[in-house]
């Protein structure tokens, strides 16, 4: 695989892992298995694995200590904290600057690291003044804590913002096939050099599909609607990072094969012309 490098200097493999399916609200009910997907994920060649301090109250962070410490060398875990979890399925920002230096400290001690590659405000506090948001990032970076600052689910004006005041090495906000939402910050982030970190990025019920652009697309390659849209992902943009999560070892394996496939000019097309088609939007998370 090709690397892309984060801020310029943190080179990664294009498909990372998203941990957050390891433990979902609380720790996992099989310890070793969600290890077992851990290591992994780390032999099929990932070295961006992405979780949060809000991921199963930190147990997310410890197992993937856990499981991978001593880190390889050239693996980034990259994690975030501005979003908590009081209850399953609720989500709350909380942006307050003392609570996300508390957090990235927590992080740091639970990842068992000196310094978090990549740290990234997981949801912008519309309590707290955006501005204060990031210079509590700054401050960790002045300080050593974090190398480079990610943002989540930000528009192309909260990115320009936030760089008047510090750099921004990559963005995570939510786009698949059929999600198209942010184009603009992705258009924004490939012009700047940014990477671009799309959580969800296998729209709900898309692995599924039986008909279609994307199962055609799918045969005529030789691999599954899974692999096809993260190819089609990987093609779209150099700054393209997509990060799909499993608690699964065997879909793991099927999402990682994804960087084999090569789509054409016309398969590509054939399927963004179909991502594109109107269709009712999923649940926000």
């Amino acid at each position: 695989m090709n690397t892309f490098r984060i801020g310029g200097d943190l080179p990664v493999h294009p498909l990372g892992f998203g941990a957050m399916r390891l433990t979902d609200w609380g720790p996992p009910k099989d310890l070793p298995a969600a290890i077992a997907v851990a290591r992994r994920a780390v032999e099929l060649g990932v070295t961006l694995i992405d979780t949060a301090d809000a991921y199963a109250l930190g147990a997310n962070e410890e197992l993937l200590a856990q499981a991978l410490h001593p880190y390889p060398r050239g693996l980034v875990i990259a994690t975030k904290a501005g979003q908590s979890r009081p209850g399953r399925g609720r989500w709350k920002p909380l942006g307050r600057p003392e609570y996300l230096i508390q957090q990235a400290e927590l992080s740091l001690r639970r990842l068992r690291l000196e310094r978090i590659e990549l740290f990234q405000l997981h949801r912008v506090d519309p309590q707290v003044p955006f501005a204060d948001q990031i210079g509590a990032l700054k401050q960790l970076r002045d300080e050593g804590k974090i190398r480079h600052i990610g943002l989540s689910e930000v528009g192309v004006a909260q990115i320009e913002e936030a760089r008047r005041t510090v750099p921004i090495a990559g963005v995570q906000n939510r786009y698949n096939l059929t999600d198209r939402r942010h184009e603009d910050v992705l258009d924004y982030c490939e012009a700047a050099g940014i990477a671009f970190i799309p959580w969800e990025p296998v729209a709900s019920g898309t692995h599924a599909a039986t008909e279609g652009p994307l199962a055609q697309v799918a045969e005529e390659v030789g691999g599954t609607p899974v692999q096809v849209a993260l190819a089609w992902l990987l093609a779209r943009s150099p700054v393209m990072l997509p990060i799909p999560g499993t608690s699964s070892a065997a879909h793991l394996e099927e999402n990682m094969a994804a960087t084999r496939i090569e789509l054409t000019r016309e398969q590509f097309s054939r399927l963004d012309a179909a991502g594109r088609a109107p269709r009712h939007a999923g649940p926000a998370r």
